[in-house]
């Protein structure tokens, strides 16, 4: 049986510590932006997409809808300077982060709704509603 490598506790905070420089780096330069985690589903009217968003003052959030898509951007930005080695772990982003999602229905962009409650935002987008289809008539031009 293969013996473990035990590693002394300095070793451990040490090599976590260069790792979390290394995120935190990346996070704070500005071209680097985190993906932001989403939920999207519809209603009957409307596509509705939330996102737990905690530590952002809703005038920081950006939200754009071009076509078919909708985009939402901001920042979270860290407000202590905790240096990397006191760390034990960091797992939350800091930094830019943005969104881009196809919608799969045409939505009214000048009634899209925004809110924020408890970390969460939602966006509501309206279903742009068309009437259905009628039958197409073939005519035969053969006949004529």
């Amino acid at each position: 049986m293969a013996k473990k490598k035990q590693h002394q506790p300095d070793e451990y905070f040490d090599q976590l510590a260069s790792a979390t420089e290394e995120v935190r780096e990346r996070s704070l330069t500005n071209d680097y932006e985190g993906q932001l985690a989403i939920d999207v589903y519809q209603t009957k009217n409307a596509i509705v997409i939330r996102a737990a968003i905690a530590g952002i003052l809703a005038e920081d959030i950006d939200i754009s809808v071009n076509n078919d898509m909708v985009t939402i951007k901001g920042s979270r930005h860290l407000d202590e300077d905790i240096p990397a080695h006191d760390y034990l772990y960091q797992e939350c982003y800091w930094g830019g982060f943005s969104r881009t999602i196809i919608l799969p229905v045409e939505v009214k962009a000048e009634k899209v709704t925004a809110s924020m409650k408890n970390g969460i935002l939602r966006v509501t987008l309206p279903k742009n509603e068309r009437p259905p289809a009628g039958p197409i008539t073939v005519v035969d031009e053969d006949e004529e």
